[in-house]
């Protein structure tokens, strides 16, 4: 999914770049209302899980790579303005460092794993939420589960427009798009069983730690007893 440099023209490496400024600087804001002093531990863990899950690059044809995503993961466990951010710092840590996507490609990785995919995951995963209300907090890992699992797919299908409105490499738009949506359906399936035993690991110890289980966590009220002494 890393768009490397020169895959794309200049118009529309620029368009993505400005749309994931705007996009990062919005979520700047945002993301301090999905942050305490409880979970904003668990947003460095969710980065650094990310990160080395990215690494794992492998090819699918075309000239493109394939990875797990962890939009859907990052924003059902932080919130989805953090995990814009976490997902942020990802990609440019991996562009600067890494050599993993072009520096220049860099706002359009950005707007393709950070913006949409963790976007997607998340408002697939709300909407998902609201049909199994009646499951309560025990549903929230599978529902998590088939939103990374559409995340994916969707993140690739975005990059194969960005192709068809500004590709230079000299690829077959129908190749692009076989091997990019085929194989990351594949990947999406991966994904979105990690992301079911990931998320439903913390719902089983810590539930009050997971952004996407707020107001399905049932609140205890401390009760004080007081004996009397002869």
């Amino acid at each position: 999914m890393h768009v490397p440099d020169g895959f794309l023209d200049a118009p529309t490496s620029i368009g993505t770049a400005v749309v994931a400024v705007a996009g990062v600087s919005l979520a700047l804001s945002r993301a301090r209302r999905e942050l305490d002093d409880r979970t904003a531990p668990l947003a460095g863990l969710v980065a650094v899980f990310v990160f080395a899950a990215q690494m794992l690059n492998f090819p699918v044809g075309a000239g493109t790579s394939g990875h797990l995503l962890g939009g859907t993961l990052a924003a059902v466990l932080v919130g989805p303005w953090t995990a814009t951010l976490c997902l942020t710092v990802v990609l440019a840590v991996q562009a600067l460092l890494f050599a993993d996507g072009g520096i220049t490609a860099l706002g359009t990785n950005v707007t393709l794993m950070a913006l949409v995919g963790v976007w997607t995951g998340w408002l697939v995963f709300v909407g998902l939420r609201r049909v199994a209300r009646g499951y309560g907090l025990k549903a929230v890992p599978a529902l998590a589960g088939g939103a990374a699992f559409v995340s994916v797919p969707v993140a690739a299908l975005a990059f194969t427009a960005l192709y068809a409105v500004g590709g230079r490499a000299p690829i077959p738009l129908g190749e692009l798009v076989t091997a990019m949506v085929g194989w990351h359906t594949v990947i999406g399936l991966g994904e979105g069983v990690i992301t079911l035993l990931a998320v439903g690991s913390i719902i089983a110890t810590r539930p009050d730690l997971v952004h996407g289980a707020r107001g399905l966590v049932e609140t205890r009220q401390l009760e004080i007893r007081t004996e009397a002494h002869a």
